[in-house]
């Protein structure tokens, strides 16, 4: 079954430890929420499933809806359902990040600024240094007397403590090989989240195993058989049908219709019929049966459930095999006004 419980853990960073080069090594990330109580975040800096180097991102300008959905910096744990406006993560339906930028990096090697430990230093440190910055760590949470867990990470706390006093899976949760398939699931996936408060500014840090797939079930998570040169979704500068620009729905009058533009940057014409688009909460539009030419774009208007919020969204461009070709996300403050048309 899908992890359980997932959510997050809003809380301050107190303290790190690298387990360097130990069997399973994970990066320890120790946080305190506002109550005082304490809690341990391990990171998977290398997998059991070759390739063993983790995918690492991190988006040091990250702007997405989802930090709306947040619950207050240092309130602890909030369990979060596995669905779209949750708060919940998931990497592939929610256009958090182009995931053709994810780079593998080894656990931890001699040098500076050389391999995944490093790049979390980086956050971390700078977090424990600044009581300011607000972490929110995403994954499955992990009670005092889970006896795998305790051994493994070994961390004790308080019997009158929390029930959740860790969080672990800060990944990609979908998309696994054998034995890890039974994990999968839409919307609960992993990650870290900084909030530099005094620049009003995120960070976003996301992981996944080289591993797992990157086109995924809709409702279970599981992978979708691909062709081999179809791994990932296309990134920002390589799909053949990008989406450009959207009009998003706003209140009062002279509003205009919603609408999303696709430009086909492709050499070749491209047919449409079958390609649909998915709005944040996963309605589908279908497109106009028609063949795009290359260079030229069309324009599809909402409608059939299709909608795109004022207050921050995400659109999906999908091809008739049920696959994610491109996808983007809009925060509120992308939104200017009534009429206006957002730009990627």
């Amino acid at each position: 079954m899908p992890i359980s419980p997932y959510g997050v853990l809003a809380a301050r960073a107190t303290d790190r430890r690298r387990e360097g080069g130990t069997q399973t090594p994970h990066y320890q990330l120790f946080l305190k929420d506002n109550a005082g109580a304490s809690y341990q975040v391990p990171v998977n800096v290398l997998s059991k499933v070759a390739p063993s180097e983790l995918l690492f991102l991190a988006d040091d300008d990250f702007r997405h809806p989802v930090t709306r959905l947040l619950p207050p910096a240092g309130s602890g744990w909030t369990p979060l359902a596995s669905q779209a406006g949750s708060g919940a993560l998931d990497f592939i339906r929610g256009n958090l990040f182009d995931p053709t930028r994810m780079r593998p990096l080894p656990p931890d090697r001699p040098g500076v600024d050389n391999d995944l430990s490093d790049f979390l230093d980086h956050y971390a440190e700078r977090a424990i240094a600044d009581p300011t910055v607000a972490v929110y760590a995403f994954g499955q949470g992990f009670g005092p007397h889970h006896s795998l867990l305790a051994r493994v990470f070994r961390f004790r706390a308080a019997r009158s403590g929390p029930a959740v006093i860790g969080v672990h899976d800060i990944h990609m949760n979908q998309g696994n090989v054998d034995p890890f398939v039974p994990d999968d699931g839409v919307w609960q996936d992993g990650g870290l989240l900084f909030h530099m408060t005094a620049e009003d500014r995120w960070v976003g840090v996301f992981l996944a195993f080289q591993s797992q797939a990157w086109h995924t079930d809709d409702t279970t998570g599981h992978t979708i058989p691909v062709p081999a040169a179809r791994p990932f979704p296309a990134g920002e500068h390589e799909a053949p049908v990008r989406i450009v620009a959207a009009r998003v729905a706003s209140a009062g009058p002279g509003r205009g219709a919603e609408s999303v533009t696709l430009l086909n940057a492709s050499p070749d014409p491209v047919d449409m019929g079958g390609w649909r688009l998915a709005d944040a909460s996963g309605h589908r539009r279908p497109l106009p049966a028609r063949s795009l030419a290359s260079g030229t774009t069309v324009t599809v208007a909402g409608g059939n459930g299709f909608r795109l919020g004022p207050e921050g969204g995400a659109v999906t461009l999908i091809d008739p095999a049920g696959l994610k070709v491109h996808g983007v996300a809009y925060t509120r403050d992308q939104v200017r006004g009534a009429g206006w048309t957002t730009t990627f």
